[in-house]
């Protein structure tokens, strides 16, 4: 697949069966991540791989975490945490490692592995796996970074969901351009 292909096509495919990739595609997967732009070869980022039983364990602890937000918490809420990483035999969690530099700034280092992301999501795509990016506020959780074995200095900036997709994934809208992209003139 073209390069351009991918990026101009990609688009999530929320319902996934097995398989899940395979080793070969998973060196393809992740050797894409590490190609992005990353101001200061600092690499803030790391991956956790969770499939099989581990989808399981990663349930409960999003249930406990849910168990704990604030406000009303329905069974069903919990149940949808609970039952969240069985929706794709694979779900890569994406780390952001936030570090003190003096030259480059935080706010870089997430988009950095924001990009990384990314890169799996387009490397899924071209290799026709299926794959969408999820996260939600239990991402964000404090005891779901501690169940995960995060340091202080790491967060969890993405759940991505891959494995086969159940159905011919959809075909990406054309956008108008004209919508997001303006000249600037300049000071007159």
């Amino acid at each position: 697949m073209q390069a351009l292909d991918a990026l101009l096509n990609r688009v999530s495919v929320p319902r996934l069966v097995e398989p899940a990739p395979t080793a070969e595609q998973r060196q393809a997967l992740f050797g894409a991540a590490l190609r992005a732009p990353d101001h200061g070869h600092l690499q803030p980022y790391r991956f956790l791989t969770v499939e099989g039983a581990a989808r399981e364990q990663m349930g409960e602890l999003l249930a406990e975490a849910a168990q704990m937000q604030e406000g009303e918490v329905t069974e069903a809420m919990i149940d949808k945490a609970r039952n969240g990483p069985l929706r794709a035999p694979l779900v890569v969690v994406v780390i952001a490692r936030l570090q003190e530099h003096v030259k480059y700034p935080k706010a870089e280092q997430l988009l950095a592995a924001g990009c990384a992301a990314h890169g799996i999501l387009l490397a899924a795509y071209a290799q026709g796996i299926g794959a969408v990016w999820r996260t939600g506020e239990l991402a964000y959780s404090k005891h779901v970074a501690n169940g995960l074995g995060l340091a202080a200095d790491e967060e969890v900036i993405a759940f991505l969901y891959l494995g086969t997709p159940q159905k011919e994934p959809r075909v990406a809208e054309k956008v108008d351009l004209a919508q997001f992209v303006s000249a600037w003139p300049g000071n007159a």
